[in-house]
C-alpha cells in the first residue's frame, strides 16, 4: 500500500483506507450503483461545487444509469458534501444528501472519521439497493479506492 501524504494520515490511518474500502465494496455488493470517495487536503470554496468537479474529473457521469454516488471530504477546511448523478439524485433528492453528510459531521465531531464513513456507506448503500439492485450482469464501474488531492 502506498504511504499517503502526512495531512492525510492525521485524518485516516492506513486500517481506517483498507476498513472505509472493504465498505465500498460491501454497499456495492448490494446495487448495480456506483460509489467513491474522495479527499482533498483543502477546500476554500463551495464543497459541492468542488464536488461536481470531482466528480466529473473521475468520470462518475459516465455509469451506465446515471448512479453514481459521490462522497467528497475536504480535511483542511472541514467541508463534506455527498452528491449523486441524475439516476439518483431524481429519486432521493437534495435532503436525503444532506441527511447523509448531518450523520456524517456527528461522527466527524467526534473524531470517528472512519465510523462517519462506514455509516454513510451503509446508509447509501440501503437507499441505492431499492433504487437500482444488483443483477447478474453487473460489473464494477469505477474504482473502490478513496482518491486524494
Amino acid at each position: 500500500m502506498a504511504r499517503h501524504p502526512r495531512w492525510v494520515r492525521r485524518f485516516l490511518s492506513d486500517a481506517d483506507f483498507e476498513a472505509v474500502t472493504r465498505a465500498i465494496a460491501l454497499a456495492e455488493a448490494s446495487t448495480s450503483a456506483e460509489i467513491r470517495i474522495h479527499i482533498d487536503h483543502a477546500c476554500p470554496g463551495d464543497a459541492v461545487a468542488r464536488a461536481v468537479g470531482v466528480f466529473e474529473r473521475l468520470g462518475m457521469h459516465r455509469t451506465a444509469e446515471r448512479h453514481g454516488v459521490l462522497i467528497y471530504a475536504a480535511v483542511k477546511h472541514r467541508k463534506l458534501a455527498v452528491i449523486g448523478d441524475e439516476g439518483i439524485h431524481g429519486r432521493v433528492g437534495e435532503a436525503y444528501w444532506q441527511a447523509v453528510v448531518d450523520a456524517m459531521l456527528g461522527h466527524f465531531r467526534e473524531e470517528r472519521e472512519r465510523d462517519g464513513f462506514i455509516h454513510a456507506l451503509a446508509e447509501l448503500a440501503a437507499v441505492l439497493r431499492q433504487h437500482f439492485p444488483r443483477r447478474p450482469d453487473d460489473t464494477n464501474e469505477l474504482s473502490d479506492e478513496i482518491s486524494l488531492q
